[in-house]
């Protein structure tokens, strides 16, 4: 036997459910057996168990999970027994363009996901880890570093000399700080918190806004740009907040379209957007392969993921609510 979370319906944070389930068992051919030793929290996850996305009943939550291989099926060559490795956020999803089969097989919402002891899958849904990363930072890479890491240096080019805007202190805007100032980039960094803003001027950000004290803060970034604007926006507000990332961007720049935090949908000032020639691109995540790439990044800068708090498997509803309540700095991880 071992232990499970499991979501009931109807989908809410009560009726998350922590219950026994059989053991998967050993590997078959071209599996390993994996031996969760964390997860971390995600929008995406919360949008899942509060009933955002739709779920099937009795659905196993979390896209993220690290761990320790415990054994091996025939012809897995790639990994072995006692290797840390933590998950992708696609399964099916290797390398090149995404499969349309993608996005309907996330752990977690579409297939069942890593709130649980132990789970036998093929190799390939797994990768290894950044040398010396313990599971719990480990499991902060999979969604929130990755969709970083692809903003960045997939759907853009950033290098030094740069500069990149990053909204409030979640999971992805440490990240993405985290991977620009690596990069030799210059960051301004918006969160409505003064104590916020200062952790992040210690992380490296080079120029602060208080969204709240300042409402339009894109000119803010602007006039902080000599007038120019940013290169690139990592926008995890949506709706709310794409107009002020617009006026922030230059000429020709990108705005990563990653999150939903401030709305699903509304107007959206498309004379700016033409007038300034902007790229405004929608993310999810990335493949494994750049998941690899960004674990090299990792190593040769040596980050490390900034970790705010942690839960026990069997509190995962009081991280969720933990979560709503915007308390955490970083990452929320769950002790599995």
């Amino acid at each position: 036997m071992m232990r499970a979370v499991r979501l009931r319906a109807p989908a809410s944070l009560d009726n998350l459910t922590l219950t026994d389930l059989a053991d998967p068992g050993q590997p078959g051919p071209g599996e390993i057996r994996v031996r969760l030793a964390a997860s971390s929290l995600n929008f995406h996850d919360y949008a899942v168990v509060a009933g955002m996305i739709p779920a099937a009943d009795g659905r196993i939550p979390m896209s993220d999970g690290a761990g320790v291989v415990e054994a091996v099926g025939e012809g897995v060559t790639q990994f072995a027994v006692g290797d840390p490795v933590v998950s992708i956020f696609f399964p099916d999803w290797i390398d090149g363009a995404p499969p349309t089969s993608a996005f309907t097989r996330v752990p977690g919402d579409g297939i069942d996901g890593y709130a649980r002891d132990v789970v036998v899958t093929p190799d390939h849904w797994f990768t290894r880890v950044p040398a010396g990363y313990s599971a719990a930072e480990a499991a902060t890479l999979t969604c929130a570093g990755l969709t970083a890491w692809r903003a960045l240096f997939v759907d853009d080019a950033i290098r030094p000399g740069s500069t990149v805007l990053v909204q409030g202190s979640g999971g992805v805007s440490i990240f993405a700080l985290q991977f620009a100032k690596a990069a030799g980039a210059r960051v301004i960094a918006t969160s409505s918190s003064d104590d916020k803003l200062a952790r992040l001027k210690d992380l490296g950000a080079d120029e602060l806004i208080n969204y709240k004290a300042v409402p339009a803060w894109g000119a803010k970034a602007m006039e902080l740009t000599g007038g120019r604007g940013v290169d690139c926006v990592v926008e995890i507000g949506g709706a709310g907040t794409l107009d002020q990332s617009m006026i922030a961007t230059r000429v020709g720049g990108h705005v990563a379209l990653i999150g939903v935090l401030a709305g699903f949908a509304g107007p959206v000032q498309t004379a700016l957007l033409m007038a300034k020639n902007l790229r405004v691109q929608g993310l999810t995540v990335g493949s494994r392969q750049q998941q690899l790439d960004m674990i090299a990044g990792i190593e040769a800068n040596a980050i490390r993921p900034v970790i705010s708090d942690h839960f026990p498997l069997e509190g995962l509803a009081d991280a969720f609510r933990h979560q709503a309540a915007n308390k955490h700095f970083g990452k929320i991880v769950v002790d599995i």
